[in-house]
């Protein structure tokens, strides 16, 4: 959207992990502020002084938020308000840092395991389970002597499997949910 930039590429104005996105990883996106996109709440920002976000306005939850976490779009916002607070809690920097470790274990999995069809399992994952559960999931098939043996087919739905065991027990569903 013209005029409005922003210098957070990990954290939109509306909560969301940017850098997380199947968008994003495709480069159809590079996150709010970049190629002039065009979006709703980017225009409200600018209306209200610019904010680099939303919860920093005044009018903060708006009409907007009334039912911003029941759909997805091409990113999960499962977790968007929960976010938000996490975020205004520990700060950018290190909701930063977090967000960057999320983005190095994505470009992992995606680059080991990805088979052509798990970029948004993947992302959803990554953006819903808590980094140390990501890590384990890796740890896990790093000590399993037969997964170096496997084809990429069958690793990929090994990690497909351990991710979704661990979302399961925390009753997390590893899809999008569209309108």
């Amino acid at each position: 959207m013209k005029g409005f930039i922003r210098s957070n590429q990990y954290f939109s104005l509306c909560g969301l992990n940017c850098r997380l996105c199947p968008m994003n990883l495709s480069g159809h996106c590079s996150g709010c502020g970049i190629d002039n996109q065009s979006c709703k709440i980017a225009k409200c920002s600018i209306e209200h002084g610019k904010v680099e976000y939303c919860f920093q306005c005044d009018n903060f939850p708006c009409p907007k938020y009334e039912h911003i976490s029941d759909f997805d779009s091409f990113i999960t916002h499962k977790n968007q308000i929960s976010d938000i607070e996490k975020f205004k809690r520990i700060g950018l920097s290190a909701y930063n840092a977090e967000q960057k470790e999320k983005r190095r274990i994505l470009d992992f999995l995606l680059s080991n395991f990805n088979d052509g069809r798990r970029k948004t399992l993947f992302s959803v994952a990554v953006n819903l389970l808590s980094i140390d559960e990501l890590q384990s999931v890796i740890q896990q098939l790093e000590a399993d002597k037969s997964f170096n043996d496997m084809g990429l087919k069958e690793k990929s739905a090994l990690v497909a499997k351990c991710l979704q065991d661990i979302a399961e027990k925390k009753n997390i569903t590893l899809k999008l949910r569209k309108k």
